[in-house]
């Protein structure tokens, strides 16, 4: 493995929240990061899972926290969501909008009618992220699901990382609707595919790179969309849950931060480490053997694990530094 990992790509798809800002604030390193991809011609693409903005108020933040941006490089999954629901139905098909004015300006812009009550006759319900929903809106979709219709979801992240800690996200209003209906949604968004597969597309891209910091979306994503991606450690998910991934939401590098797209691609990948070594027993166990740092010890740990198992597993450290890269990483 030569060159950066960004050399092996024609377009680099960036997660948002808790990748390239938390709320209001850019998360250290994102700003030198993504100047450094223009700088170097590779196109971008910010595919975000949040529904309650329109593309244009997406770019007006990330001009505002001092990047570059266009409405070209934003794939939204208010779009995806509408976009889903445009393929399924004929034009002019009531749906039901469960969400922000954004969400409910895709669904009129590709030819459906928005509606917000049950009496309307809707055979959809599309659902998104807003901080203005009460219970009548979730009332009026609950009756329009259980009367047979079709039911998208833009997405299904349960929490929203934000410059206050995690909050409340559309997945956990999906569940709120999922136990009052017994049905369950259609996903747009990350981990499905139509929002990525949007995003390469709009780039004319076939080696794209996904980069998140949440496993079970932007991750699963991308191993459903079958492209490589990798995984900060700037959001929602810890080197413990990387540790104890899933089969199917197993990035191919972890790095702390968008800088890692600069490293190089050995140092990055998740693979056996010269400095560390993990014997692999009823746990793990870590030791070194050089001058490593603690990502490259959990590069080595996951490596071992996903090759042996899956799931919860102790680890100990057998010496000094081991157990000073564990408590770095919080996994002792």
């Amino acid at each position: 493995m030569n060159g950066m990992l960004l050399d092996d790509h024609d377009v680099v798809l960036f997660d948002l929240d808790g990748t390239v800002y938390r709320g209001g604030e850019l998360v250290p390193g994102a700003l030198e990061a993504i100047q450094q991809v223009h700088g170097r011609g590779v196109p971008v693409r910010y595919v975000t899972n949040n529904a309650s903005k329109p593309d244009q108020a997406v770019v007006d933040h990330l001009i505002g926290l001092g990047l570059k941006a266009e409405r070209s490089e934003v794939s939204t999954s208010a779009q995806a969501g509408a976009a889903v629901l445009a393929e399924k139905l004929p034009a002019g098909s009531r749906v039901l909008v469960v969400g922000s004015a954004a969400l409910e300006s895709e669904v009129d812009r590709l030819g459906l009618v928005p509606v917000t009550e049950f009496a309307d006759e809707p055979v959809a319900v599309v659902q998104g992220l807003s901080t203005e929903l009460g219970y009548r809106d979730f009332a009026e979709a609950c009756l329009a699901i259980r009367d047979g219709a079709l039911w998208v979801a833009c997405n299904a992240d349960r929490t929203l990382p934000t410059e206050r800690g995690l909050m409340p996200g559309n997945g956990a209003l999906v569940e709120l609707l999922r136990a009052a209906t017994d049905q369950d949604p259609l996903v747009a968004g990350k981990p499905e595919r139509p929002l990525l597969d949007r995003a390469v597309s709009s780039a004319g891209a076939d080696r794209p790179l996904m980069v998140g910091d949440r496993l079970d979306t932007d991750i699963a994503g991308a191993v459903k969309a079958g492209m490589p991606s990798l995984m900060v450690l700037t959001g929602v998910n810890t080197p413990r849950h990387l540790l104890e991934a899933a089969l199917g939401e197993r990035p191919g590098s972890v790095a702390a931060d968008l800088r890692g797209l600069f490293s190089p691609k050995s140092e990055v990948a998740i693979a056996a480490q010269p400095a560390w070594s993990v014997t692999v027993g009823d746990g793990l166990e870590l030791a070194s053997r050089g001058e490593g740092d603690e990502l490259g010890a959990l590069r080595a740990l996951c490596a071992a694990w996903w090759s042996a198992g899956s799931g919860p597993v102790q680890v100990v450290g057998s010496d000094d530094a081991a157990r000073a890269a564990l408590r770095a990483l919080d996994i002792d």
